[in-house]
């Protein structure tokens, strides 16, 4: 398989995986009028932080989590342009931190450089979003 049909399968494969990981976790919400999150009273789990201090396995827990809690907490307000941003964010950055542990642990050369990949393409694309969103709520802000 060539380098770029390679690299297009691969990204293909990862945005199925995040679509499905996206609609487990949307499927597991209590259905809400408005879409609106709960607002949960619990603490946030603690930032990532990629150290051999843990085995592979327990930071990849911890990404999930963090991920996860992440994605629950988004601040939902019915509109999809906004929600898919709040909800993609913290989705990103699990697939960010889940890389950095694949960079610590991992040593198969093609799995390294995906990992570095999506360290670089979906930080850019967590930027974008956080600008979508800041740009929305600036207009939302203005409008009342």
């Amino acid at each position: 398989m060539r380098s770029s049909s390679r690299r297009s399968a691969t990204a293909f494969a990862v945005a199925v995986i995040g679509l499905g990981i996206l609609r487990s976790v949307v499927a597991s919400e209590p259905a809400m009028s408005g879409h609106h999150h709960a607002a949960t009273t619990a603490a946030a789990p603690p930032a990532f932080v990629a150290s051999r201090e843990k085995p592979y396995g327990a930071l990849v827990d911890d990404a999930m989590a963090i991920m996860n809690d992440g994605m629950a907490r988004a601040p939902m307000n019915g509109n999809a342009d906004h929600d898919f941003a709040a909800m993609m964010i913290p989705h990103h950055e699990g697939a960010v931190d889940m890389a950095k542990a694949e960079l610590l642990y991992g040593t198969n050369p093609v799995l390294r450089r995906l990992a570095q990949e999506i360290i670089v393409t979906q930080g850019q694309e967590i930027q974008v979003m956080q600008l979508e969103l800041n740009k929305t709520s600036a207009a939302a802000s203005a409008s009342h």
